[in-house]
């Protein structure tokens, strides 16, 4: 079973959307597990204090290595990736959500303040990913995309397994134009290609859209 272990110092934000829809149902389903834990349970002193002062100076406080590296420790190594959510690392990608998704599950570490203490990074082994060339106040809201990205790419999730298949970013094309009745609307018709019955022609106009769309909006991804 998929097992989600975030490390946060808002658990309460959790599962938040992945309660709801297709995830929350594969989670009350028993289909994936969650378990958020308090970053603060690790903290030093009676405040339980996870943070300190940068080393040479500068605004902000940064995430204490000692106190990361216990919380990441608690659950002990068990083989499952561990990510922290970092708008320096590698991009995350639909490849990635479905190699995720077909594992044990993720331990994500959810950043606060101006970051993490570099040590804890190297010592742990943690693999910095990116939801995007922006910053959030936190990882919690990159991890709850990454992880809605891989539970419903796990199996018994979606109704239909081929629901995935053809979505954007499989196969390096986005995803071809959706359409659905009234057959026309504000002068606007489906086109009749979808509507001819023949799924060979189906399936070429959807290909050319798919190329055609991505050729327009990302053609970095090559379609």
């Amino acid at each position: 079973m998929f097992r989600a272990t975030l490390l946060t110092l808002f658990p309460e934000m959790f599962p938040g959307p992945l309660g709801f829809s297709l995830a929350g149902d594969a989670l009350a389903r028993g289909l994936w597990s969650l378990e958020a834990q308090q970053l603060r349970a690790h903290g030093l002193g009676r405040h339980r204090v996870v943070d300190d002062t940068p080393a040479g100076g500068g605004p902000g406080m940064v995430m204490r290595a000692d106190v990361l590296a216990a919380a990441l420790d608690a659950p002990g190594d068990d083989g499952r990736p561990r990510l922290l959510m970092s708008p320096r690392g590698v991009p995350f990608r639909q490849a990635l959500a479905r190699e995720w998704a077909a594992g044990p599950g993720l331990v994500i570490l959810c950043p606060r303040f101006e970051g993490v203490d570099e040590r804890v990074i190297e010592g742990r082994g943690l693999m910095e990913v990116s939801i995007g060339d922006y910053v959030l106040s936190g990882g919690e809201v990159a991890a709850l995309a990454v992880l809605d990205a891989c539970v419903r790419l796990i199996p018994g999730v979606m109704g239909k397994p081929e629901s995935g298949v053809s979505e954007s970013f499989e196969g390096g094309l986005l995803e071809y134009p959706q359409y659905t009745r009234p057959r026309e609307w504000e002068g606007r018709a489906i086109p009749e290609a979808l509507l001819s019955g023949d799924h060979a022609r189906i399936a070429r106009w959807r290909r050319e859209a798919a190329e055609r769309v991505t050729r327009e909006r990302r053609p970095d991804l090559g379609g």
